[in-house]
């Protein structure tokens, strides 16, 4: 058997849970929520043995050619440290939300057609990171953020659906950009497959077609990875939609669909330059300061944690536009322990709202006592995402602090530590007002949220408490795979032509 013929699972199995849970779902009762659990645990699964997998291939990289057609004249599949990193992130939190969403969303009206979408959204995700080729990257794209688009509108009331409309106009705008972009590469290299047109752009001389399409993409992928200043949708439609859906928009769906795409094609097509590292190291710092500073005003509770989304992918960004082998393992690092710590500060906004039916940080007030579960993950996500040792947030903006002095970049290094200081400020004033102090009157006849929803808070808490482990010798090749990929640059192309002819 070919070691490769796993890969388009990543794509079948959420394809078809969409599709059966849309057939099924309204007539047998239970199906629903059946179809999610097994999907979501298959997919979980073939992410961690697609790591297996990967280290003990020869080339350290899977080519799944479909219909047999050798890449370039056929579609493939490229299976790699990054591809790998990236399917672990959006399968283990799509895994812990899945769960979480089988008691919350029971107070929607219909749970068939929110598993339907959330199937097709984590399929547009999953094919944006095993795709070989860049019309692919676009066709998956857009099936997760429809998705996405409907997600946000799903509670079908006026905020949600002006939120959702925003969202969709705007989107459509960025993937307008992705789409000319893509066009003007394709008009210049005669090919779509990734690897082909790293090559090509290698061997011609390009007068005016990478500046113009880097410009195309920054927009494009700026606006789905919520840079400053593409970042008007997010503070509106990560509030509006479902806690489970803020998790996964804010977890994963940013990052997937901007910031991984946005560094495979920097990286291991157009090639990057000084001048583009520095333009990211400018949008990162950027944004981390304004959306802290914006955060820092916001009382409504997801409003305020959809702000340091902003600030986060800030980091990130900064990290990976260092351009070193530090640095670019601390982008990575914090790109993990973000989706982690994220999710997990949604489900926690969540679980208050679901108990408490508020939002409203003024509002609440002395949750701890009725609801220890929340208060204590909350606690532990609050920490993490401050930067405070021993969780893992703490381990990878040190590292990203640390590429910047080593690079010499100390204002983009105090612009970190700044910005961590005022997130653990705000995050302070949310255990202050939502869970510590007295319990407000009207809040006494209140209790913790179900099982399911406490078992996946609990196991996103336990890998925010445990993430720094991935540092260790024997778990750091995860990570520094997927920063080897990016070092490569356009030997990308060589690597993955190679092992398709093989």
């Amino acid at each position: 058997m070919d070691q490769s013929n796993f890969i388009p699972l990543f794509v079948i199995i959420p394809l078809a849970a969409a599709f059966l849970i849309s057939l099924l779902g309204k007539f047998i009762k239970w199906f629903s929520d059946a179809a999610i659990c097994v999907s979501s645990a298959l997919l979980l699964w073939f992410s961690v043995y697609a790591e297996i997998a990967l280290k003990s291939s020869a080339q350290g990289v899977l080519i799944y050619k479909v219909g047999g057609w050798v890449p370039p004249f056929g579609i493939c599949m490229v299976l790699d440290g990054l591809t790998t990193l990236m399917l672990i992130i959006v399968n283990l939190v799509s895994f812990f939300v899945a769960l979480y969403s089988l008691k919350y969303m029971e107070q929607y009206t219909d749970k068939t057609k929110f598993f339907t979408l959330f199937s097709l959204m984590v399929c547009g995700m999953n094919g944006v990171i095993i795709t070989g080729d860049l019309f692919n990257l676009y066709v998956f794209l857009e099936i997760a953020s429809i998705a996405s688009y409907a997600l946000v509108a799903f509670g079908t009331e006026a905020e949600e659906l002006e939120a959702s409309f925003k969202y969709a106009i705007m989107g459509s705008i960025a993937a307008s950009f992705i789409f000319i972009g893509i066009a003007f590469l394709y008009g210049f290299t005669s090919t779509l497959n990734m690897a082909d047109m790293a090559r090509v752009l290698s061997l011609k001389s390009q007068t005016w077609v990478i500046p113009m399409v880097t410009v195309l993409f920054l927009m494009g992928f700026g606006f789905k990875a919520a840079l400053v200043p593409f970042h008007a949708w997010l503070p509106d439609a990560h509030p509006s939609a479902p806690a489970p859906i803020s998790a996964m928009l804010s977890g994963v769906l940013i990052k997937t669909l901007g910031v991984y795409a946005l560094i495979r094609i920097f990286f291991n097509i157009l090639g990057v330059t000084a001048a583009y590292l520095s333009i990211l190291m400018l949008l990162g710092a950027v944004s981390m300061i304004v959306g802290v500073i914006l955060a820092l005003s916001q009382w409504d509770f997801k409003r305020l944690l959809a702000y340091h989304s902003i600030s986060q992918i800030g980091y990130v960004v900064l990290g990976i536009g260092l351009g070193t082998p530090l640095g670019i393992l601390g982008g990575l690092f914090h790109l993990f322990n973000h989706s982690i710590f994220k999710s997990l500060l949604f489900l926690n906004s969540g679980a208050v709202d679901y108990a408490a039916g508020t939002r409203d940080l003024k509002e609440m007030g002395g949750l701890a006592k009725v609801m220890p579960w929340t208060a204590k993950t909350s606690l532990i996500a609050s920490m993490s995402i401050s930067g405070v040792p021993p969780f893992n947030g703490f381990f990878s903006k040190l590292i990203i602090i640390l590429a910047c002095i080593q690079k010499g970049a100390i204002a983009y290094a105090l612009c970190a530590v700044i910005g961590s200081i005022l997130t653990l400020a705000s995050f302070m004033k949310v255990q202050r007002y939502a869970f510590s102090g007295e319990l407000k009157e009207k809040l006494k006849g209140i209790k913790e949220v179900p099982w399911v929803m406490r078992f996946s808070m609990v196991g996103l808490a336990l890998v925010c408490v445990l993430g720094g482990v991935m540092l260790l010798p024997h778990l750091r090749f995860i990570l520094d795979d997927a920063v080897g990929v990016l070092l490569q640059g356009r030997n990308y192309a060589a690597v993955v032509l190679d092992a398709a002819l093989k």
